[in-house]
C-alpha cells in the first residue's frame, strides 16, 4: 500500500460540483492500492498516519507532534494513479494497482481503522472510483511518501520526504 501525506491548513473534495467533504488543519491522505495489499498492510498504514511526526511542538522544534497530538483533521483520497509505472513510453501503466473491486475493499477496511482509532468526525473521506476534485492547502509544503512493502533494491528508510526545504535534516535529528 502507498501513501502521499500532506500536511494542510484545509482540503477538500468535491465530487460533480458539490463538497462530498472537508477539513480544516491536518492531513490529507492519497492512498493507493496493490494487488498483493492485505489487511495488515492497512492496519500498518493507518497507524503510521496517525502517528507521523508533521508538526512542531509548543517550542517550534520541527518534527515533533502528530495529528493526533494537534487534535487535526484527517481526509483520506483513494488513488491508484500512486501506482503507475512510467518506466516505458510516455502512458503511465496501471498494472501495479490492484483491481477495483479488491481496491475497494481493502480501501474500505483502510478509511475505517483510520476512523477507529481517532475521534468521530476527524476523519473524512473521498468517493471511491469517482471523478474527483481535490484542493488544498499544503501548510509547509510537507509532503511525505509512504509504502508498506518498499522496493528491496531501496535499503533507504520506506518513508521519503519531498518538496519540503524545511524538512532538510539538521545535526540533531540524525540522532
Amino acid at each position: 500500500m502507498k501513501a502521499i501525506l500532506q500536511r494542510v491548513l484545509s482540503s477538500s473534495v468535491t465530487v460533480n460540483e458539490q463538497v462530498v467533504s472537508a477539513i480544516g488543519k491536518g492531513v490529507l491522505v492519497l492512498a493507493a492500492i496493490g494487488p498483493n495489499d492485505t489487511k495488515k498492510d492497512a492496519e500498518s498504514m493507518g497507524s503510521k498516519i496517525l502517528k507521523m511526526k508533521l508538526w512542531p511542538d509548543d517550542n517550534g522544534v520541527n518534527w515533533k507532534k502528530s495529528v493526533q497530538d494537534i487534535e487535526g483533521d484527517v481526509l483520506c483520497v483513494s488513488q491508484f494513479t500512486l501506482l503507475a509505472s512510467t518506466k516505458k513510453g510516455n502512458k503511465p501503466d496501471f498494472h501495479g494497482a490492484a483491481k477495483p473491486e479488491v481496491a475497494k475493499e481493502l480501501y474500505d477496511y483502510f478509511v475505517s481503522r483510520v476512523r477507529s482509532q481517532y475521534p468521530a468526525g476527524k476523519v473524512e473521506d473521498g468517493v471511491f472510483q469517482a471523478m474527483m476534485q481535490v484542493s488544498l492547502v499544503n501548510d509547509g509544503p510537507v509532503t511525505l511518501e509512504i509504502d508498506t512493502s518498499p522496493a528491496k533494491k531501496d535499503s533507504v528508510a520506506s518513508t521519503k520526504v519531498t518538496n519540503t526545504p524545511a524538512s532538510t535534516p539538521t545535526p540533531q535529528d540524525q540522532d
